[in-house]
Parts: C-alpha cells; sequence; structure tokens
C-alpha cells in the first residue's frame, strides 16, 4: 500500500545499510519526474531523486512493464542517460518473461538488489485499483514471473505500492497485491521453499 513515495525514504535507510543498490522496478511509469504541481517528492519523483542521492547503483537499474502517459517527449531518456534498463511494456506482449529475468539476474550479479513493484505495472484488467491505471500492462503471470525470477539475487528489501481498493469493488487488486508481496517474501534470501 501507500504511494510510490514512500520506496524513496526505504531506499535512504537500505542505501545507508548495503551502498548504493540494484533494483527491480516494475510500474507503467518510470517515476523519475522532476517535478509535479512545483512539489519535488510526489509519487512520480521518487527514483529521480534517488539517483540524486546516490541510492542506486544506475548500471543495476531494470525498470519493467513502462508505458503510462508522460509530460515530457521523450519520457524514457533520463532513465537511459542514468544506464537504466527501460523494458516497455510492448516488450512485454504475448510472452513469457523467464529469459529477461535471466538476463536481469546476470545484470544485478551477487550484489543487494531491492525490488520495487507498482500495482499500476499490472494491466488494469487484472488490477484497476489504482490511481494512475495504464492499459496494455503486465498480466499476473508475468508479474509472477518477474518475483521468481529474482529468487536467489541478494535482496535487500522489497515494497508493493499503489493499491486503491475504494477503485476495485471485486476486491482483485488487493487480493493480487497481497499474493505479489507474499512471492515477494518467498524469494528473499535464506527463505526456504517447497
Amino acid at each position: 500500500g501507500g504511494d510510490h513515495t514512500i520506496t524513496y525514504p526505504i531506499l535512504q535507510a537500505v542505501a545507508e545499510k548495503h551502498g548504493p543498490v540494484g533494483l527491480v522496478h516494475v510500474d507503467a511509469h518510470t517515476d523519475t519526474g522532476d517535478r509535479a504541481l512545483g512539489e519535488k517528492i510526489y509519487h512520480g519523483t521518487p527514483f529521480r531523486r534517488c539517483v540524486e542521492e546516490g541510492l542506486l547503483d544506475c548500471g543495476r537499474v531494470v525498470q519493467i512493464g513502462i508505458r503510462g502517459s508522460s509530460y515530457d517527449p521523450d519520457p524514457y531518456k533520463y532513465c537511459q542517460d542514468q544506464g537504466f534498463r527501460v523494458v516497455p511494456a510492448e516488450e512485454c506482449w504475448r510472452k513469457s518473461l523467464v529469459p529477461l529475468m535471466g538476463e536481469v539476474r546476470q545484470q544485478m550479479g551477487d550484489k543487494p538488489v531491492y525490488i520495487s513493484f507498482d500495482i499500476d505495472g499490472i494491466d488494469p484488467a487484472y488490477a484497476p485499483g489504482t490511481g494512475t491505471p495504464e492499459i496494455a500492462g503486465l498480466t499476473p503471470a508475468q508479474a509472477l514471473e518477474i518475483i521468481r525470477g529474482c529468487k536467489g539475487l541478494t535482496i535487500v528489501g522489497c515494497d508493493l505500492v499503489e493499491v486503491a481498493p475504494m477503485y476495485d469493488a471485486s476486491g482483485n487488486t488487493a487480493l493480487l497485491g497481497a499474493n505479489l508481496l507474499f512471492e515477494m517474501l518467498c524469494v528473499l534470501p535464506a527463505v526456504k521453499t517447497m
């Protein structure tokens, strides 16, 4: 729960202990804007603030499912200039993400990694309960492939954000969010699963 702003102070604390970390970021948006309504800290800016503070190991940042609307004519430029790997949603359509996650595991190596999962990375057909739904997103099965594909990484923390149950009378978004969090707990280091 919470909006994506919560990831910023969490990563401040994580970096204080581990230094700059890699990031597996699932989202419809890059969340690297500079400001909105005059504010530098809001749910569309956390990863720009993290870059500015040296909290991220930018060569080990991957953003998956990106597709959202933007105020910028080149919405991925900032990310690519920092060395992030941006995987637009259309590169994920109609296929398994297991091969992608093999590449991500190599990119992350054995250094600390944080997982940040915005529920709007999932298509609103499955997760309408969010404040910024964007069509043509990931499926729940692909979300599981991403999270399960992180098993074996040196995960030092994770979050799942932007769930807004009041926008989903069915309760499906909250159910999906809870299951994805459970899956994240299962891939933490030293967790034994059957």
